[in-house]
């Protein structure tokens, strides 16, 4: 269990302390502990007991309850809180807007006890005349409810790999098993998955069966073509089953949206037998189209971009980054010494202004600290430098924060939305529009605020704010965290396309989460982006001469 995990352990386990009536002295620990461990980057539980009584995150008051789960892999306290909670009662406290205390009044006072029974109360307006809820927090609810559905069962592309990571080598052992890659969505580098698909070649089927049958693989579907595997009782697993003949037909079939196949003309060839993908697209007389793309886009206008789609490897620097100056896990050098290791050319730090409190965001007289030990820094580095950046919050009126003078000493302005989501489209439009124009903008922060199967992000008009920001030289972020991967790739192309410069930023909070700009590079791919188009993607030189542009 990483810190992420046991973070969200305790934050449930906060929720039903409060549910339950607790102590609000330990509810108080339990909510720090929570908050506080999300920014410890070594694992807790991988530290022994004496580490963890010292540790400077960890309260007196939680430290028990830490060395017991370390040691027994459970809290028996959080047991009990569990036992004595209706499963439906602990899906509530999952739901936007409703707190433990909200949660109490509706299974307590109401009878609710399901998010089934809790979405037909609000589309009957029941819970209207409530305390502490009213007709806004009822469409809020409802809302988050509906999303939370249409999320069920999906997984980000960063855990899913880790599974596939997990299941491939397990796969590739089993004797039966002649032939075998990963397919579906996974294979087209989508945001999110809702399986794990896998053609394969398989001798013996009930052999499989019977190697795949374990506490984490639990079988639940059996066709003549397919076995349908549930992983650790939440992600569906496909084992799509294929002759030797049919093989590399059946993975262009799994790994390519049906209007893919359909504008490539596949069923005049999905007869015959063949020996690769590539095969097959010859047949079609078409260019091998690469499995990103396969989506039944615009791809075959695209086709003489493949060869210069944009890598990894092209990334020259690393912007939008947090260091310890607010929210981030590392030291200003830490993050700079990490990213000059990494053979980037350039850093920009951008830690959170000071309006944004909750994330330890910079005070004036903290900003011009940061300047003096990066100009320091620049005096030691060669080949390499540090950009004085920051991520200035858009307020509610669609201003930046800091006062002129400030901003203006910045060499990088990424203007980003952190607060009053639930805006209506005009109103945030107007709001980034404002910002957009801001001469001291320089790059969108996560354009729309989304968190990939948490929150979809506010809405905007999208159109309107690409062409606010080409009209304005701003370049659009596109946040590589994979919970986030916002601006979504469905609009990269049409901003390129005007002439705009996309932005691969990782939004590091620690030096690690560099390499979050590998999911940025993937389904940029899928927009056709190519390094040209790409901020991120300049030396150092060239980046310098767009700092200092505009």
């Amino acid at each position: 269990m990483d810190n992420y995990e046991l973070s969200k352990l305790l934050n449930i386990y906060a929720k039903l302390y409060e549910l339950h009536g607790g102590n609000p002295f330990k509810l108080k620990s339990l909510t720090a502990a929570a908050f506080n461990l999300k920014k410890v980057s070594d694992s807790v539980l991988d530290l022994n007991v004496e580490e963890i009584k010292n540790h400077p995150q960890i309260s007196k008051t939680i430290l028990p309850k830490i060395i017991e789960l370390k040691e027994t892999q459970k809290i028996e306290e959080l047991e009990e809180l569990i036992a004595k909670t209706p499963k439906g009662v602990m899906d509530l406290l999952q739901i936007k807007g409703l707190g433990p205390k909200k949660v109490e009044v509706l299974w307590k006072e109401i009878g609710i006890e399901t998010i089934l029974e809790l979405s037909e109360a609000c589309r009957e307006n029941r819970l209207v005349e409530v305390k502490g809820f009213g007709l806004k927090t009822q469409a809020l609810i409802l809302k988050d409810i509906e999303f939370k559905i249409n999320q069920e069962g999906k997984l980000h592309w960063a855990k899913a790999e880790l599974i596939v990571n997990e299941l491939l080598p397990f796969f590739k052992s089993i004797d039966c098993i002649n032939q075998i890659e990963i397919s579906g969505a996974f294979k087209r580098l989508s945001e999110t998955v809702d399986s794990l698909d896998f053609v394969m070649v398989c001798s013996d089927v009930e052999q499989l069966i019977k190697s795949c049958q374990n506490d984490e693989l639990i079988l639940i579907n059996q066709n003549q073509n397919s076995l349908e595997f549930k992983y650790l009782d939440f992600l569906k697993i496909n084992c799509i089953l294929a002759s030797k003949e049919r093989f590399y037909s059946t993975l262009l079939e799994t790994s390519s949206t049906s209007e893919h196949l359909k504008i490539i003309d596949y069923q005049t060839v999905s007869n015959q037998e063949f020996n690769s993908e590539q095969e097959i697209y010859a047949a079609l007389n078409l260019p091998f189209v690469l499995p990103e793309l396969r989506e039944g886009l615009s791809e075959l206008h695209h086709l003489n971009k493949q060869a210069q789609l944009i890598q990894y490897t092209d990334l020259k620097g690393v912007i939008h980054n947090h260091t310890t100056y607010s929210d981030g896990l590392n030291t200003l050098k830490e993050m700079a010494d990490y990213a000059k290791d990494c053979h980037f050319e350039y850093l920009v730090v951008c830690d959170h202004s000071q309006t944004a409190s909750y994330a330890g965001g910079l005070k004036p007289e903290k900003v011009l600290q940061q300047f003096a030990e990066i100009q320091s820094l620049n005096q030691t580095y060669q080949n390499f430098k540090v950009f004085k950046g920051i991520e200035s919050d858009i307020l509610g009126d669609g201003s930046l924060d800091y006062e002129t003078d400030l901003l203006n000493q910045f060499d990088v302005v990424v203007a980003s939305v952190h607060s009053n989501l639930n805006m209506d489209k005009e109103k945030a439009n107007q709001r980034l529009i404002k910002a957009i124009e801001h001469p001291k903008t320089r790059i969108l922060g996560h354009p729309t605020g989304r968190l990939l199967l948490m929150r979809p992000g506010y809405s905007i008009d999208y159109q309107l704010i690409l062409d606010a920001c080409f009209a304005n030289q701003v370049v659009v972020e596109l946040n590589a965290h994979p919970y986030r991967l916002d601006l979504d790739w469905r609009w990269i192309d049409y901003f390129v396309s005007k002439g705009g410069l996309i932005s691969i930023n990782p939004d590091a909070h620690q030096k690690e989460g560099y390499h979050d700009m590998k999911y940025g590079v993937n389904v940029a791919r899928k927009a056709y982006l190519t390094p040209e188009h790409c901020l991120n993607a300049k030396n150092l030189m060239d980046f310098e001469q767009w700092v200092h542009s505009k």
